[in-house]
């Protein structure tokens, strides 16, 4: 496993009182990094994940709620981290919902629900912390995508999920090209099928889907300091997997 050196920096991750989002945390609390636990509905469970995180390694950690597609709600997160454990250095935008279904017999509300949090959130949360990462002249932003993405893979189940995957790749570029000059790096890990998916196709590449450990090693890949060239790129995190079967 990759090992980064987080001293001093304070990792925020979205999503992340469970799942791959809480694997993500606790492993820049090992890396050294203080952790913010951002939740939305979840906060016992967040507050559980940023006792261990301290336990893990982190100096200090905490747990902040925010509904990531309202803009009050998410700069009053970022003050409150500011306030708690210093300026976001380490920015992972995982939070995205996921509605596996028929893109007619969706609701608009679900609709517009899965492009919020997934395209909507990563720009909101990347705006908010990357005037302290210009400023610091070192950041790093990590965006969750989709593998097939940046191919614009497009399905008529889930389909809205596809589109806001493909928006955050094209987002990624974007920022990376606009932070050139700023010690910040803005890449993207994106995933197939993970251990903790909602749904799980009938054959699985290499015989397993994606563990945490998998795509933490991406992540933490791009954490490292020996990475700070790399910007504006994406890591499909997929076993070999051909996304035009779909």
């Amino acid at each position: 496993m990759i090992e980064p050196d987080l001293s001093g920096r304070v990792a925020l991750v979205t999503g992340s009182a469970r799942g791959l989002g809480r694997s993500i945390a606790l492993a820049c609390a090992e890396a050294g990094a203080a952790v913010a636990v951002h939740y939305n509905t979840s906060e016992a469970a967040a507050v559980a994940t940023a006792e261990e995180a301290r336990d893990r390694g982190a100096p200090a950690a905490t747990a902040v709620g925010a509904d990531v597609t309202d803009p009050a709600s998410v700069d009053a997160a970022f003050d409150a981290v500011e306030t708690e454990l210093g300026a976001v250095d380490v920015l992972v935008n995982n939070v995205g919902d996921f509605a596996p279904e028929h893109w007619e017999a969706m609701s608009v509300a679900t609709w517009d629900r899965v492009l919020e949090t997934n395209l909507k959130g990563t720009y909101l949360c990347t705006r908010r912390a990357l005037p302290a990462m210009r400023e610091a002249e070192w950041g790093r932003v990590v965006n969750v995508g989709y593998a097939g993405s940046d191919r614009a893979l497009a399905n008529p189940k889930n389909l809205p999920y596809f589109i806001a995957k493909t928006g955050v790749l094209m987002f990624t570029r974007a920022v990376a090209r606009d932070t050139t000059d700023d010690g910040v790096t803005v890449n993207a890990v994106s995933p197939y099928v993970v251990e903790s998916s909602d749904e799980f196709p009938d054959e699985a590449p290499r015989g397993r889907w994606a563990t945490f450990e998998d795509v933490r090693q991406a992540v933490l890949f791009f954490l490292d300091e020996g990475s700070a060239y790399l910007s504006g790129e994406n890591v499909e995190i997929d076993g070999g997997w051909i996304p035009e079967r779909l």
